[in-house]
């Protein structure tokens, strides 16, 4: 995993082979309901959406998620570009990001997929923004792709990759 910053814009990018087939990884990752499983507990994640199987264009997903117990907030996504079997982007509508774009991408390799995330990001109160990216955001972006990792691996492993 890798973080770099320009001009404000603080970006993620993360890889992870799944030794999955392409039709398997784009079947769970392309359902919002899926999310919450590879998202950690502690964030108290919850889709308030309909679940409409498959992402599509245009598609708006609405959540809530808690970064402790008191302070819980709104999340609205909308998925900009899709092509199916390969990749789609959600950017954040509302929320806690004064930006948010995410790149899912697969691809098929030797014996799977790779998975590439790369999320392009600008906090909100530019004057704080350094500091909190260093003190929590960083780090929290950190456990959850980590987390993810971990459980797809899980999923996998267990035969529940559905």
């Amino acid at each position: 995993m890798e973080f770099s910053k320009q001009s404000g814009i603080y970006r993620l990018h993360s890889q992870h082979f799944l030794p999955v087939s392409l039709e398997e990884a784009w079947r769970f990752f392309s359902s919002s309901k899926n999310l919450q499983k590879i998202t950690p507990k502690n964030l108290d994640f919850k889709i308030t959406s309909p679940e409409s199987g498959e992402a599509y264009l245009g598609q708006i997903i609405t959540y809530t998620i808690s970064l402790n117990k008191i302070f819980k907030m709104n999340w609205v996504t909308e998925i900009t570009h899709i092509t199916k079997g390969s990749y789609f982007v959600d950017e954040q509508r509302f929320g806690p990001y004064k930006m948010w774009h995410h790149l899912h991408k697969i691809e098929e390799v030797n014996g799977g997929v790779l998975m590439t995330d790369v999320v392009h990001f600008k906090l909100p109160f530019s004057m704080v923004a350094p500091l909190a990216y260093s003190l929590f955001v960083k780090r929290k972006l950190t456990e959850i792709f980590r987390f993810r990792t971990k459980k797809l691996d899980e999923l996998i492993a267990s035969n529940q990759l559905v």
